[in-house]
């Protein structure tokens, strides 16, 4: 289990490392002390785990899930409780309140275990075109083909799905529909979007230095400049 700490308290990564050093299974990619070195070593190493502080000079934790394009499964670790809330509607599988327990800290491991190897699993079970899905907000309901739906856009702690006339939000975040979905066909274009590719109509250069998409529904779509060549390259010959 690759993992990244982010703190920026030197004190606290080393007593952090102390701690997971007696977990075998544990490898430390690298720690960083404030969200802009954090945002580089993720895209670097790419880890399993982040072991994050809220509270941190300049963007806070938060603000640094925020600006990622893939997230990896986070642990929080802070000094305040009251983020509790907060933490856990970004699926975050645990929330450790500073000094860390030892005890509290092989409980959240153990989470990390369990709900990794299910993340893994979803990646390899990808849907395509043909398969059907079932969507359901409030009292209504949808079978829906998933070559019918193009875009899915993140709403608060939602998602909107664009197939037809219909706009529904489903309980799901945009990071789990990506592990679910052949990239092949849903391209993430965004932190906010995944695009549908054979419903885009027109690409023209954004002002951004991204991408500006036209979808067949009628929708505009930004590229962010990080995924601009990844699309371009996903639709070259």
């Amino acid at each position: 289990m690759k993992v990244v700490l982010i703190e920026d308290s030197r004190l606290a990564r080393a007593e952090m490392k102390r701690l997971l050093s007696a977990e075998a299974d544990v490898e430390i990619a690298g720690e960083a002390e404030n969200a802009d070195e954090a945002e580089a070593l993720i895209a670097a190493v790419q880890p399993d785990l982040l072991f994050l502080d809220i509270d941190m000079p300049g963007r806070d934790g938060f603000e640094l899930l925020m600006a990622l394009e893939h997230a990896p499964a986070v642990i929080f670790c802070t000094a305040y409780n009251e983020y509790a809330v907060r933490a856990f509607e970004q699926n975050a599988l645990d929330y450790l309140v500073k000094p860390v327990e030892p005890m509290r800290l092989t409980r959240a491991l153990e989470r990390a275990r369990q709900a990794l190897p299910l993340e893994r699993g979803k990646r390899l079970n990808k849907l395509g075109l043909q398969d059907r899905v079932f969507v359901r907000d409030g009292e209504r309901c949808w079978f829906v083909t998933l070559k019918d739906v193009r875009l899915f856009e993140v709403e608060g702690n939602y998602t909107r799905l664009y197939f037809g006339s219909e706009r529904p939000l489903i309980a799901k975040g945009l990071n789990y529909l990506e592990s679910r979905l052949d990239p092949q066909i849903f391209f993430r274009v965004s932190r906010r979007h995944i695009v549908n590719l054979q419903w885009i109509s027109n690409v023209a250069p954004a002002v951004s230095g991204g991408l500006q998409l036209t979808l067949k529904g009628g929708e505009e779509v930004e590229v962010s400049r990080r995924q601009a060549s990844l699309f371009r390259e996903a639709l070259s010959l």
